[in-house]
């Protein structure tokens, strides 16, 4: 799996977040990723060892409106997730990344969208100033995205002697 995402993005990762189940920790993945230079993740400080994107995105799958309650089937829970999946990355904004979609990012055309929103506001503040507190402009898009961003990471507090 690692391999083929690889060949078919054309981009190799700088690291890969896991749990530490069996085939993450294997010898031939673990040998695969020293192989390709990738650094291997296993946990983040003060919180649980799960990846911390696919979190998010269970979150985001939970809280769906239409989420079932139940799945009738396991057709039934496959067909729902992939109407989900395409959804996720085709259509929900997220905040983490300028208000785009994973998808407007992967094939680079965020900037050109962000463009367009950018005209869009001003021309919405041209029409009616009034109703702005300063004039808008639509949100950066990151270069990187980070959950613990080590830049910004405090050493925690010695405890006391």
């Amino acid at each position: 799996m690692i391999r083929e995402a690889i060949e078919r993005n054309g981009i190799v990762s700088e690291t890969v977040h896991a749990d530490r189940g069996t085939s993450m920790t294997s010898k031939k993945v673990s040998q695969l990723l020293i192989d390709l230079g990738i650094t291997r993740s296993h946990s983040r400080p003060r919180v649980s060892n799960d990846n911390p994107y696919s979190e998010s995105q269970f979150r985001t799958t939970k809280y769906a409106a239409d989420f079932p309650q139940r799945f009738d089937s396991l057709a039934h829970a496959r067909e729902w997730m992939d109407a989900f999946i395409t959804y996720y990355n085709h259509d929900h904004r997220h905040s983490g990344i300028g208000l785009h979609t994973p998808a407007s990012v992967h094939f680079g055309t965020a900037e050109e969208v962000r463009d367009q929103r950018a005209v869009a506001l001003a021309e919405a503040y041209e029409r009616h100033p009034e109703r702005f507190a300063r004039r808008p402009k639509p949100p950066e898009i990151p270069g990187q995205v980070w959950i613990n961003d080590p830049a910004k990471r405090q050493q925690p507090e010695p405890q006391g002697s």
